[in-house]
């Protein structure tokens, strides 16, 4: 049995971050989440170009927000969402993979948001108008457009259905060298591992704080920790509620002692408590 994790010097821990944190690219989910954690002005600013509305106005953003009280098993982690003044709701979702970002996947996270909306007894016209949105690495239709905007339609009248749901499919492949739209650029953007590349400065700037300035690095390599530290502890969290092995194999597979994997288990025990 192949171990989870392997042994690295500080050293070398660091510097495989740092290799990581040059290649990474705001189409990489875990480096999109740290660029717009606790920055509306970021979210604000890449909303208006996607939905091509250049006064909207976001009141609130939240990183990895989290629906999981709602649906027992089948939790879901809203990557970035935003309220705007007129209470409309955003759900950004970054995909590189297409089975990330299938018809089923979107037409889930948009029942999700309006389940978390309507309270009991509310009247169903409370429910806000909500957008969906996936920024996918594939042009995952596969037509070479930008954006592929997906509504509802009553097929008998060719009418809109206009129930508020809005779900948006950006095409992180597109590339046009005529297209000088900012949602081109924005697309470009999202592509780029560099900041002295990136066309729109707001994006630049975030990007070049987090590879380039000692506090960015620093908290970039902390929360690259932080998260394969996480997902070790989910992972061992699956094997002991699988019950096929036991604590010092499930110690000898992640690289950690056993008293790590009882702290682990103990910790999530007075969690659900």
């Amino acid at each position: 049995m192949s171990k989870l994790k392997t042994q690295l010097t500080p050293e070398e821990e660091r510097q495989k971050n740092l290799e990581q944190l040059a290649n990474y690219r705001p189409l990489d989910d875990d480096f999109m989440r740290e660029l717009f954690r606790n920055n509306l002005e970021l979210a604000q600013f890449v909303l208006r170009i996607i939905i091509g509305k250049p006064d909207l106005k976001l009141i609130k953003e939240e990183t990895q927000y989290d629906l999981h009280h709602l649906f027992g098993e089948r939790s879901i982690c809203l990557d970035v969402f935003g309220v705007d003044d007129d209470d409309q709701q955003y759900d950004i979702e970054v995909q590189r993979q297409d089975k990330g970002a299938t018809p089923k996947r979107a037409r889930y996270h948009s029942s999700a948001m309006d389940i978390d909306n309507l309270k009991e007894k509310q009247q169903f016209d409370k429910l806000p108008n909500t957008y969906v949105i996936f920024i996918t690495e594939n042009d995952f239709f596969g037509k070479g457009k930008a954006v592929y905007p997906i509504e509802r339609m009553n097929l008998a009248t060719g009418d809109p259905f206009d129930d508020g749901e809005h779900i948006i499919y950006i095409n992180g492949a597109y590339d046009n060298k005529e297209d000088n739209s900012d949602l081109a650029k924005l697309i470009h953007d999202f592509r780029c591992s560099k900041a002295d590349d990136m066309l729109l400065s707001p994006l630049a700037d975030r990007t070049r704080y987090f590879k380039e300035t000692p506090e960015g690095v620093e908290y970039m390599c902390k929360a690259m920790e932080d998260r394969i530290n996480e997902r070790v502890k989910i992972i061992v969290l699956k094997m002991l509620a699988d019950g096929n092995l036991s604590k010092e194999q499930i110690a000898a597979f992640t690289d950690l002692t056993v008293e790590q994997v009882e702290s682990i288990e103990a910790e999530f025990k007075s969690v659900s408590a």
